[in-house]
């Protein structure tokens, strides 16, 4: 059964429902994030859902906030092993337990810096198509004679706006990510991604994947000014995956991630096209390559 929607009954006040998260407040300080099996791409949602994707978000997310922890603080609570502790009596009944349980965690609220904190290490995607018009990625100058897939001198720092649901974020160049929150918290954010992609990176390519990008969500503890990972992490949703043994430079690669799905939106002519429903085939296909990558990284079956 797939959780496309959850529906708590009002014992927990609904605060969003993002493209995949159903985020519900717990109390001031606490909430409750529910991955779902949403899937989207290009900013919007299918119609349909990826079985137990929100489950293999979770589980995968756990394991990066632990493989972190001594280099970042995360909003981590509980996790999904001693979620019903921490929540409401009414919600350990049947009927909400299998709407929360394995894809839930409770988090703790920060104030949210508004940058969708992406670092590349790898030229794909819209900074290909960037460099292949102007010879920049996020408004930067790359060296002349780089092919699509190729790794980047030095992973970069390439943020975009973070829209509201149903709008569509927008790459911007660092100066003005330093416009939108101050140069010095830029200046951290930037560092601290950096350093998180990097060591991530190696460790995933000595499990046969390539992580060509992705994206971090950072909040801001304004009683001591530290810097906290929040959301997801390093997931399928928010990352791309390649398998290292097929990895070729010069074309698009082989991908454990949405891009998948992109690649049939694009080739039906669907993307961006609200209401879209994947056929089977897409859906088992896509699950697999979520299944493939959680496997890889984390050493665990599913």
């Amino acid at each position: 059964m797939s959780i496309v929607q959850t529906q708590l009954g009002g014992i927990l006040p609904l605060v969003a429902r993002g493209k995949v998260r159903d985020i519900y407040e717990v109390d001031q300080e606490t909430l409750l994030f529910v991955a779902t099996d949403r899937i989207s791409a290009y900013d919007v949602i299918m119609a349909n859902a990826i079985p137990d994707k929100g489950v293999l978000l979770t589980r995968l997310s756990e394991f990066w906030f632990k493989f972190l922890e001594k280099d970042v603080r995360n909003h981590l609570r509980a996790p999904c092993e001693g979620l019903f502790g921490g929540l409401p009596d009414a919600l350990t009944s049947p009927e909400y337990r299998s709407q929360l349980e394995g894809r839930s965690l409770l988090v703790q609220r920060y104030r949210l810096i508004p940058l969708e904190v992406i670092v590349r290490g790898y030229i794909t995607g819209s900074a290909w198509k960037e460099y292949q018009e102007r010879g920049t990625v996020h408004g930067l100058a790359l060296p002349a004679g780089l092919r699509e897939s190729e790794e980047l001198p030095e992973p970069m720092f390439t943020p975009s706006t973070k829209a509201e649901q149903g709008a569509h974020d927008e790459n911007i160049s660092p100066a003005q990510a330093a416009d939108l929150i101050g140069q010095e918290l830029c200046d951290r954010v930037a560092a601290l991604a950096i350093r998180l992609y990097s060591k991530c990176k190696k460790y995933a390519r000595e499990r046969g994947i390539i992580i060509a990008d992705t994206k971090f969500e950072f909040g801001i503890d304004d009683k001591s000014g530290e810097i906290v990972l929040v959301d997801e992490v390093l997931t399928p949703d928010s990352s791309r995956f390649w398998n290292a043994a097929n990895y070729e430079v010069g074309k698009p690669q082989d991908s454990y991630d949405k891009q998948f799905l992109r690649n049939w939106l694009t080739s039906n002519k669907l993307n961006g096209v609200d209401g879209v429903s994947m056929p089977e085939e897409i859906v088992t296909r896509t699950k697999e390559k979520y299944v493939e990558a959680y496997e890889a990284l984390t050493g665990a079956k599913w």
